[in-house]
């Protein structure tokens, strides 16, 4: 031991990727970026979405925003904290799947997973399509061109993601203060002005349809409720955050709710005070935005910074649905792949799997933010209930200190969110909702029929028993040749440590090449068979395969071991022969032998 030299553990440091170890998870800050972004940007479309009910009874009836957003608010506060018991209870994530799956049973864990599907899909695009809606607010030449912006936004996003939820975390902070700050701003100065300091957009005619009565009043609250989307997503994601990772997310649900609650009543004071109406060009959150900085640069800003927020707040799903479908993947509801992971805290396939449907989706509804909100809203509140139902029922089961206080909480909070999820289902159907009455069905049918799969072929393989004693057989190891080469030698070298008996197979068509050949062979002399098949049609592998197949009639153990050249460069790989992977390929599906692939390393 050296003199002076602290004692230290040997043990190899390897330099970590970006995404690894334990400070690349999310703190309570980052996660309140990286997770609740969805949540928060909503103010910008779900008081909208009130006054767009309410205005059909005239703008009298704007004076009920206030009351139906103290309603959500309320809704809010029950589902903060529900949801912070459910981070509790079901601390590896999954929100309200895991509730259901534990509580309520696999019919009903397949809802809520098909529910949660369907709603991080559309937080995807709603959040694009309000953003892009924001951008056009402040700048009306770009009103033809919402769905590219949406695009570019989500094809950002998802490069983000693939590098990690604690990446896209920290680049979201900076404007996570900034929307904060802006809308907080817009409600403090707006509360000191006498009137609005500017009017944006272009009036339009207003002519009450309606009776300002308890079904529109109903329809309000349903509507409303589209800006409590993206509460759950915290839950879902516990995984993602440090240590203490229950605590932590607890603490970031809780910021939340007090920040969402805060803005979304401040809003609707301003709304009613003002008699803020739907106006041509613009959104209600812009006209709100003059009416506290006017139309100098600070109004431009805000939309600005409301843009960048309404596109980034579909990082939500990105943080929220690869998670939840790696737990499906782990219950064997989904292909296994989508619960793969490389170093890098990252499930790529689920993020690339989100990318794809939001595009289409998209596309599909031209980025019409409008569109998309009442099939937003169903899938939310489908999961809201069913995480309320559950607690109620685990609850009741485990009876806890205290338990009947919190069922009594879950219960009030599931009474809630079903009636917003019938009498958003019943009034908004043929406007759109028929899509998620469709699509959750069949999301039901694809994790069912996923599981079946991989039941039977755990059955098929004897999972979980005891397999019977092995076999000793004789094996044979095959290897196809071309020439006498340092590549055959490779190949038989690696053949003679799999088998104990090894023959060497060659296919020509030219008598004058064969007989070259097994001069050769003869002259190297390396211990091993040589056969020379006679392809007069020049077939290489056909020929092989029916060699193979005569090999293992008698039940033998075959190996069938092919050499491949590898160049050092992947430009060159276009250059090299592929028939060794085009024979591994037939042999696969056409018999039941062990393939080899055996590479040979050039060092060009």
């Amino acid at each position: 031991m050296a003199y002076g030299l602290a004692r230290r553990e040997l043990r190899p440091r390897v330099p970590l990727l970006p995404g690894e170890g334990e400070r690349h998870h999310l703190t309570s800050l980052e996660g309140l970026a990286a997770l609740s972004l969805d949540a928060l940007s909503s103010v910008a479309y779900g008081p909208e979405a009130i006054v767009l009910v309410l205005i059909a009874a005239g703008t009298g009836a704007l004076t009920a925003t206030l009351p139906v957003t103290l309603v959500i608010a309320g809704l809010l506060a029950v589902l903060v904290v529900s949801y912070g018991q459910v981070i509790a209870v079901h601390p590896d994530g999954g929100g309200a799947y895991a509730v259901a799956k534990k509580d309520l049973g696999p019919r009903t864990s397949y809802l809520a997973a098909a529910s949660l599907v369907v709603d991080y899909v559309l937080t995807v695009t709603v959040s694009l399509a309000a953003g892009a809606a924001s951008l056009a607010s402040a700048f009306p030449s770009l009103g033809s061109y919402l769905l590219e912006i949406c695009l570019i936004g989500l094809a950002l996003l998802t490069a983000v993601n693939l590098r990690g939820v604690a990446e896209s975390a920290r680049v979201l902070m900076l404007p996570t203060v900034l929307f904060i700050a802006s809308i907080l701003g817009i409600i403090v100065i707006g509360l000191l002005r006498d009137h609005p300091a500017d009017v944006v957009g272009d009036a339009q005619p207003t002519h009450a349809t309606e009776v300002l009565g308890l079904l529109l009043i109903l329809k309000a609250f349903s509507s409303g409720c589209s800006a409590l989307t993206g509460v759950e997503a915290i839950a879902n994601a516990v995984p993602a955050f440090r240590e203490p990772r229950v605590r932590r997310a607890q603490r970031t649900e809780l910021m939340l709710g007090a920040l969402l609650g805060l803005m979304l009543i401040g809003l609707a004071v301003l709304i009613r005070r003002d008699h803020v109406a739907p106006r041509e060009g613009v959104t209600v959150l812009a006209q709100l935005t003059a009416g506290s900085y006017g139309t100098g640069w600070a109004y431009y800003a805000t939309n600005l910074v409301v843009t960048g927020v309404l596109l980034f707040a579909a990082n939500t799903s990105f943080g929220g649905l690869p998670v939840l479908m790696s737990l499906l993947a782990r219950d064997h509801r989904l292909p296994h792949l989508f619960g793969l992971r490389k170093e890098r805290p990252v499930y790529r396939w689920g993020v690339l799997a989100l990318a794809v449907l939001a595009a289409l989706l998209l596309i599909a509804v031209n980025a019409d933010t409008h569109r998309m909100i009442p099939l937003f809203a169903i899938g939310v509140f489908i999961g809201f209930t069913i995480s309320q139902v559950g607690l109620v029922r685990h609850w009741a089961g485990q009876r806890p200190p205290g338990w009947l206080r919190r069922a009594v909480l879950n219960g009030f909070g599931a009474v809630l969110t079903s009636v917003a999820c019938v009498v958003l289902l019943t009034t908004k159907f043929l406007e759109g909702a028929w899509v998620v009455v469709v699509a959750v069905p069949l999301l039901m049918l694809l994790f069912a029929r996923v599981q079946r799969y991989y039941t039977a072929v755990g059955l098929e393989l004897g999972l979980g028993e005891i397999p019977p004693p092995l076999r000793r057989t004789d094996s044979l190891v095959i290897v196809p040749v071309g020439e006498v080469s340092k590549l055959t030698q490779h190949a038989l070298t690696a053949a003679r440590a799999l088998g104990h008996e090894v023959v060497a197979v060659a296919v020509h068509s030219d008598p004058a090449k064969v007989r070259a050949l097994e001069e050769s062979w003869d002259r190297w002399d390396p211990g091993v068979r040589l056969d020379v098949i006679d392809s007069p049609q020049r077939s290489l592998v056909q020929p092989i395969v029916d060699y193979v197949q005569r090999a293992a009639e008698g039940g033998r153990q075959i190996a069938v071991l092919i050499p491949e050249v590898e160049p050092l460069h992947r430009r060159y790989q276009i250059l090299q022969n592929q028939r060794g992977l085009l024979l591994a390929a037939v042999l696969r599906a056409r018999t039941d032998v062990v393939v080899c692939v055996v590479p040979y390393r050039l060092s060009l």
